[in-house]
């Protein structure tokens, strides 16, 4: 149960200093932390030792870890009682081109009212993830304040190069384990199910990223002379691409469903009882029917079933005017997303397989490893979990509710596989915060209400 009078003080502390919570977050988001591009590799350094200076006032102990990209920063309030949680959060955002359909200053954040009529604070990160880690570090200031200390033992992780691929962070948890062990990992980079309805994340797609490259002639040739009698690695990749996919829209790599599961009913009947509108959804795309497998529900499409995407193709001319070229080379960009018990690197291998067996003997191809990682599912039985529906319930007066997602965060599997620990993915962020988007923003009603939440969660979590 919870600690009424002293969580009820903690919650008015926020009240009364959250315009100074604002003011934090906006230093934050002045810093251009962009990790994918090295000019902006000093600033990524200067985020690293702003959280760092911070969570050392909210009396945290604090370590930056160097690594071959950007800092990774680890803190500790070991004064609490059990359980132990590990909150993750990235300081790092996604590049701001194209610079000219923003309204301000991606860099210089801005509290205005928006069109309709919401408070929001704008600025590259505001959503992804700044403003949503802030919230958890503003909880933990609040408490050490008012308490002297946290409920519960407390330890942060942050990285920089979330945006980036995140290839540095399962070496340094592996090399860490026993520093970074914890009872569960919090995660707060997911987004609500509606603008009041509170939830959990409980399963994650898994993913695996592949670009081909095809190669025939030696050179780019004419097709008036050499039509019909050269291959052309266009026509290869599309009939390759064809063939990903059935008549009824599932994949047809041999073996791809073998180790997919169906979705229990008490999962199916749950979601049904969400409310989701499969016409606004699509609508809101410009869309009208759904694809993929038929005979599905579009949320089961999204959370529960497995998926194969082109992201991209190219070759030959595609400039201004007309070139009559047959290619030399061909390429597209594969994207697959998972789901439980779906191995990444099997189907990787099942996918070149694929391929490679539809390649001309006179022809080749190459395969490039975008990353992968396994679909993530937590039990849905938990104690850690029906105490944080129930703390997201208390603040947001409305039942908080167990959610799926199509997308993916590969650091709950390597918890999961390195750690052996579960992930709360609990975020407070809407689906209209335009992130890696021109104009991002986060709700300053969300940014406060998600402060008050991770106050009630790591009082509810107590044993």
């Amino acid at each position: 149960m919870p600690h009424t009078a002293t969580v009820d003080t903690v919650l008015a502390h926020v009240e009364a200093g959250f315009d100074q919570s604002v003011e934090r977050l906006q230093e934050l988001l002045r810093i251009k932390s962009i990790s994918t591009d090295p000019a902006f590799a000093e600033d990524c350094k200067a985020a690293a030792q702003w959280l760092v200076d911070d969570l050392t006032a909210c009396g945290f102990e604090v370590a930056t870890h160097l690594t071959p990209g950007h800092p990774i920063v680890v803190a500790h309030d070991r004064d609490g009682t059990d359980p132990h949680v590990l909150f993750y959060g990235h300081y790092d955002v996604q590049p701001v081109d194209p610079l000219d359909l923003w309204d301000t200053d991606p860099f210089v954040p801005q509290v205005k009212t928006i069109a309709n009529g919401t408070r929001v604070i704008t600025g590259r990160g505001a959503s992804d993830d700044k403003g949503q880690l802030m919230t958890f570090i503003e909880a933990c200031r609040a408490w050490r304040h008012v308490v002297g200390k946290l409920p519960v033992r407390v330890s942060i992780l942050l990285e920089g190069e979330e945006e980036s691929g995140g290839k540095n962070l399962p070496a340094f948890i592996e090399a860490n384990m026993q520093e970074l062990k914890a009872d569960i990992a919090l995660v707060c980079d997911t987004d609500m199910w509606d603008r009041q309805t509170p939830c959990v994340t409980t399963m994650l797609r898994g993913f695996v990223g592949e670009e081909i490259t095809i190669f025939c002639a030696n050179r780019d040739l004419h097709s008036g002379t050499y039509g019909g009698a050269a291959r052309n690695p266009n026509q290869i990749l599309a009939e390759i691409i064809a063939s990903l996919h059935d008549a009824d829209g599932r994949v047809a790599l041999e073996g791809f469903y073998d180790d997919v599961a169906e979705l229990p009913k008490n999962v199916k009947e749950q979601w049904r009882g969400l409310g989701f509108d499969e016409n606004a959804f699509l609508a809101g795309a410009g869309l009208s029917l759904p694809a993929g497998e038929r005979d599905r529900s579009v949320l089961e499409l999204l959370w529960g079933r497995p998926t194969c995407e082109i992201n991209g193709i190219f070759g030959g001319y595609t400039g201004e005017g007309f070139k009559t070229v047959i290619p030399a080379r061909a390429s597209a960009k594969i994207s697959f997303r998972l789901v439980s018990n779906m191995d990444p690197r099997n189907i990787r291998d099942t996918f070149r397989a694929h391929v490679r067996a539809r390649i001309p003997a006179d022809c080749s191809v190459t395969f490039t490893d975008h990353g992968g990682s396994p679909a993530l599912t937590v039990p849905s039985g938990g104690a850690l979990l029906n105490k944080a529906l129930a703390a997201l319930t208390r603040e947001w007066g409305k039942p908080a509710v167990i959610i799926g997602d199509g997308g993916s965060i590969p650091v709950g599997g390597e918890f999961k596989r390195i750690l052996g620990m579960d992930t709360l993915f609990i975020g407070c962020a809407q689906n209209d915060d335009l992130i890696h988007s021109p104009n991002e923003k986060y709700d300053l009603t969300n940014f406060h209400k998600g402060i008050r939440s991770w106050v009630r969660l790591l009082d509810a979590f107590v044993q």
